[in-house]
C-alpha cells in the first residue's frame, strides 16, 4: 500500500521502500549513511571478482625471419684499377681548342669487377641485418676477400674449417656452411658466377656467425614479458673487415664469440661435459625419500653412496672414517647426519641433516645431457648481457637465489636473496644503481592494490587507515582509504597512490637500493627474515629480498655497515645517492660460473629453459627451412 505525503499543497505516492529511505535521510541520517555504506560494500564485493591485473606471460615465440635479398646492385662496375699509360703529348703552336684533349688511360678491370655481372641474377637468403652488411660492404670494398685466381684462398678454407666446428660455443655448425666451387671445366661467365656466389654465401655465413656469436640467436624479448633485454647492435661490416684484414682466420672466428671471463668458463666446461661419457652408474636415491636423524631407509646406502660419488675431495677426506666405516646400515646415525651436513653444506643448502627433494636433487646429481643443456642455454643467455659486464657490479642469478657485488681489490659480497614467486617472476634485464633509501616508504604496486588488497577493502573499506598505509590523491592530499572508489581505481577510472610508512612493519625493512625500472623491482630489507633459511626462495611479489641488506648497501655506497646503520637508526625517511658506475644483473641462469670458477647446476624455478629450448626448436626450424628451399 502507498504513503502519501503532503509536499506543499500536492499529495505524493510514495512507496514503501521509497518512504522508509525517505523518512530515514529525514530523522536518521547516521542510519542511512550506514546503509548507503553496506550497498556500497556489496556493490564493490560483486565488482572485485572481475577486478585483476593480469600478470606479465610467457609468449608464442616467432624466430627471426630470413629474406631474399638481391644483389643486382653489386653488379654494376663502380671502381676500376687504373693504370696510366701516357704518351708524351706534341707541342704545336697552334692554340688549343676544347677539342683537344690528353690520351685516355686504358681502364683495367680488377678480377671481382670482370666477375661483377654475375651478381645481377644473383640473390641470398639471409637474416635482414646480414644482407644489408653484405651490400654495405661490397659497396665500398669491391674486391675479392675468400677467392682469389678463381679458387677459394688458404683463409676461406680455415675459416669453412672453424665454421664447422662452432658447436663448442653452443651454436649449429649447419647454419654456416658453404660449399666449395666446383670450378673444373669452367671458364668465362660460368667460373664467374661460381666464383661469386661462394664469395657472397661465404661473407653471409661469416656474418650470420657473428651476429648469433654477438647477440645469440633468440630475442629474448619474444620469449616472454618477463624478459627485457635490448638486443645488441652488431657491426657487421666493420666485423667482415677485419676477417678480410687478419692473418689468422681461426683466430678471428674464435674472437667473434664473447671475450668474458664467465664465457670462458661456461664454454670449457661444455668441452669438459661433452668428453665424459654419460654415467651409466648414475645412483638413484627412491622418489619421496623423506629422512630424519634417527630413522631408518632402505635407501641410506644410496645416500652414502651419492656422497662418496659427487662430494668434494675436501669433503670425503674430512669423513673419510665415516664413509669407510659405512657397513649398508639404514639407521641414520649420528655420524651420517653430520656427513649429509657437510654435503648440505658444500650444496649451499640448508645444513640441517634433513634428507629431502633438494638434497636428494644435489646428491644424485644432474646427467651430463641435461648439465650440457643447460650450459648451452647459460651460454645464450650470456650473449644477452652486455660482453664486460663491469668492474663494480651487483651480479643477481635468481635460479640460484643469490646477489654478489664484486669489485677490484675488494673481497665479494655474495648473501642468500628471495626472488619472486612463479605467479610473480621476477624481470631479467639490467639496469644501474642509483639510490640507498633509509628507513623506506612501501609504494604498493598497482597489481598488489588490485589483485590483493581489493578484496579486503571490499569486506573493510577502512582497512588501509588502520593497516599503517597512507592513501593520497595524484595531488598529493590524503584522503581516508574508506573514502576511495576503489572500483573506479581498479578500473582505472581514478587514481591514488597507496604507500606503507617506514617502521618494523613495512614490507621493505630497513633500506632499500634502487636502480630505477618500468618493472618497479629493487634490492631491499624484510621483515620476514626467515625465508633465507630455505633452500627454495621464490616468496615475493617480484622485488629481491637481500640477506644482509645492510653490507650490501653499505658495498654499494663505498661505506661501512656502521654507517649504514647510522643513517638508519636516525629514524627519517631519507635517500642517498650511489656514485659511480655500478650496473645491476637481475639475471636467470640454471647453469653459472661461481666465484671459485667452477660451474654450478640450479633448478629452473620458472620453467625458463623450457621456453628458451622452444625457441631455440623454433629457430632451428627456420632456418633449416631455408637451408632447404
Amino acid at each position: 500500500m502507498a504513503t502519501v505525503l503532503f509536499s506543499g499543497f500536492n499529495l505524493v505516492s510514495v512507496e514503501p521502500a521509497s518512504a522508509q529511505g525517505l523518512f530515514q535521510r529525514l530523522f536518521n541520517p547516521e542510519a542511512h549513511r550506514r546503509q548507503q555504506e553496506r550497498e556500497r560494500q556489496q556493490d564493490l564485493s560483486k565488482k572485485v571478482v572481475t577486478a585483476k591485473v593480469s600478470a606479465p606471460r610467457y609468449l608464442n615465440y616467432t624466430a627471426d625471419s630470413w629474406k631474399k635479398v638481391s644483389l643486382a646492385e653489386l653488379s654494376e662496375i663502380k671502381s676500376a684499377e687504373v693504370k696510366p699509360d701516357v704518351q708524351p703529348v706534341e707541342t704545336t703552336d697552334a692554340p688549343s681548342t676544347e677539342s683537344d684533349s690528353l690520351p685516355q688511360a686504358p681502364v683495367v678491370l680488377t678480377a671481382f669487377d670482370t666477375a661483377r655481372p654475375a651478381l645481377k641474377d644473383m640473390s641470398l637468403t639471409v637474416l635482414p641485418e646480414v644482407g644489408s652488411a653484405v651490400i654495405s660492404f661490397y659497396r665500398e670494398h669491391p674486391d675479392f676477400v675468400w677467392v682469389k685466381d678463381g679458387k677459394p684462398t688458404e683463409k676461406a678454407i680455415a675459416v669453412r674449417s672453424s665454421l664447422a666446428d662452432t658447436g663448442k660455443f653452443a651454436l649449429n655448425p649447419e647454419d654456416y656452411v658453404v660449399d666449395l666451387p666446383v670450378t673444373e671445366g669452367l671458364e668465362g661467365e660460368a667460373l664467374d658466377a661460381a666464383t661469386m656466389r661462394f664469395e657472397m654465401e661465404m661473407s653471409a655465413a661469416v656474418l650470420t656467425y657473428v651476429l648469433d656469436s654477438r647477440r645469440g640467436r633468440v630475442d629474448p624479448n619474444r620469449i616472454s614479458e618477463y624478459h627485457d633485454l635490448p638486443r645488441h647492435e652488431v657491426d657487421l661490416v666493420a666485423a667482415l673487415e677485419g676477417f678480410k684484414a687478419v692473418a689468422n682466420a681461426e683466430t678471428a672466428v674464435a674472437k667473434a664469440q664473447p671475450q668474458s671471463e664467465h664465457f670462458r668458463k661456461l664454454t670449457e666446461e661444455l668441452a669438459r661435459l661433452r668428453a665424459e661419457d654419460e654415467d651409466a652408474d648414475q645412483i638413484v636415491i627412491a622418489p619421496g625419500t623423506f629422512l630424519k636423524a634417527g630413522k631408518s631407509s632402505p635407501e641410506m646406502k644410496n645416500i652414502v653412496a651419492a656422497i662418496a660419488k659427487n662430494g668434494s675431495e675436501e669433503l670425503k677426506s674430512a669423513h673419510e672414517e665415516t664413509l669407510t666405516a659405512y657397513d649398508g646400515a639404514e639407521l641414520y646415525s649420528p655420524e651420517l647426519v653430520e656427513l649429509v651436513k657437510a654435503f648440505q653444506k658444500e650444496a649451499k643448502l640448508t645444513p640441517d641433516g634433513i634428507i629431502g627433494k633438494n638434497t636428494i636433487n644435489a646428491m644424485v646429481g644432474e646427467t651430463n645431457a641435461a648439465k650440457i643443456a643447460k650450459v648451452e642455454l647459460a651460454m645464450e643467455r650470456s650473449r644477452w648481457l652486455p660482453e664486460e659486464l663491469g668492474e663494480r657490479k651487483v651480479f643477481i642469478n635468481q635460479a640460484a637465489f643469490t646477489a654478489t657485488y664484486t669489485a677490484p681489490d675488494e673481497a665479494p659480497l655474495s648473501m642468500r636473496v628471495v626472488v619472486g614467486k612463479k605467479s610473480n617472476q621476477t624481470n631479467f634485464f639490467y639496469d644501474k644503481i642509483e639510490i640507498v633509501e633509509y628507513n623506506p616508504y612501501w609504494g604498493v604496486p598497482y597489481s598488489i592494490i588490485v589483485n590483493e588488497m581489493l578484496p579486503k577493502l571490499a569486506n573493510d573499506p577502512s582497512y588501509l587507515d588502520r593497516a599503517g598505509y597512507e592513501v593520497t590523491t595524484p595531488g598529493g592530499r590524503q584522503v581516508s582509504s574508506s573514502a576511495v572508489d576503489w572500483y573506479a581505481v581498479a578500473s582505472k577510472q581514478q587514481s591514488v597512490n597507496v604507500r606503507q610508512y617506514p617502521g618494523s612493519s613495512n614490507a621493505l625493512g630497513e633500506v632499500k637500493i634502487l636502480f630505477p625500472n618500468r618493472h618497479h623491482i629493487y634490492m631491499h630489507d624484510t621483515p620476514s627474515k626467515n625465508l633465507f633459511n630455505k633452500d627454495m626462495r621464490a616468496y615475493s611479489h617480484g622485488c629481491i629480498r637481500l640477506q644482509d641488506p645492510k653490507a650490501m648497501a653499505a658495498a654499494v655506497l663505498g661505506k661501512s655497515k656502521d654507517y649504514v646503520s647510522s643513517r638508519i637508526s636516525g629514524g627519517q625517511n631519507q635517500q642517498e645517492q650511489v656514485t659511480g658506475d655500478i650496473p645491476v644483473y637481475v639475471s636467470y641462469f640454471t647453469a653459472w660460473p661461481e666465484l671459485d670458477g667452477t660451474v654450478a647446476f640450479y633448478t629452473d624455478v620458472y620453467d625458463r629453459d623450457m621456453h628458451l629450448l622452444k625457441a631455440i626448436e623454433k629457430t632451428e626450424a627456420e632456418r633449416e627451412k631455408v637451408r632447404t628451399s
